[in-house]
């Protein structure tokens, strides 16, 4: 009895898998040869994203690219297009200044030798500026995806903060300035309460170490200068209710 279950537990797990592959073949199989390998790598991790998160795949064709929302539904659900293709498809078409669906007639029609000879007959040469600008879009795609992208050698120029590790964050991340306040130009990383100014004026939040403020008291008249920067304090400003 118990090995009856844990067979018909690994059948229906199998079958579930099996439905999963099925779902992934495309109907142009996938070798997009774009003639250059970081598009070919970034355009099969965006089947991987479009396929288990189509809704903001859509909204980034339709809203950046100018795609039809009918368009693009149609290539994923019903033609079965690779996500990798519908979204070149609309990045190139952006480039040559051509609707996306101009560019999927041509790639239905003729795909047999890949993306880079389609790219080429449409007037983006291998190393041209518009092939440089087609490899720029994807960046912008990933950050609005909230999704980690390698930066590409020939776009550290364009995104000269970002490194080359599978986040594509510089390392480190980018610097923080922990002090600023009203009236104030200390920075709490240096250790500087900051020069007293107007920072007790105003409505304030006692609870608030940016502001120092108690009620309507002026902390200008109190300790604005001796504010302690390791407790984040810019001043106590004892003022009066």
């Amino acid at each position: 009895m118990h090995r009856t279950l844990k067979a018909l537990v690994l059948a229906a797990a199998l079958a579930t898998a099996a439905g999963g592959v099925a779902a992934q073949d495309f109907v142009f199989g996938w070798n997009p040869r774009s003639g250059d390998v970081w598009v070919d790598t970034q355009l099969g991790d965006i089947n991987q994203y479009g396929y288990r998160y189509r809704e903001p795949f859509v909204d980034e064709l339709v809203r950046y690219y100018g795609a039809p929302r009918d368009l693009v539904t149609d290539l994923l659900l019903h033609r079965r297009w690779a996500p990798g293709d519908v979204y070149y498809a609309c990045a190139i078409a952006q480039v040559i200044g051509r609707p996306c669906r101009y560019v999927v007639d041509q790639w239905q029609q003729d795909h047999g030798q890949g993306w880079g000879a389609l790219a080429q007959r449409l007037g983006i040469k291998p190393g041209s500026p518009e092939f440089h600008r087609l490899k720029k879009g994807f960046v912008p795609s990933y950050d609005r995806w909230a999704r980690p992208i390698r930066i590409d050698d020939s776009l550290r120029a364009e995104f000269p903060g970002r490194g080359r590790g599978p986040h594509g964050v510089a390392a480190g991340g980018p610097p923080g300035n922990a002090g600023k306040a009203d009236g104030s130009r200390g920075n709490a990383a240096r250790g500087q309460a900051g020069a007293p100014g107007k920072a007790g004026q105003g409505r304030g939040n006692a609870g608030q170490s940016d502001h120092g403020n108690a009620g309507k008291g002026n902390a200008g008249k109190g300790q604005s200068g001796k504010g302690n920067s390791a407790k984040g304090n810019s001043g106590k400003g004892h003022g009066k209710d």
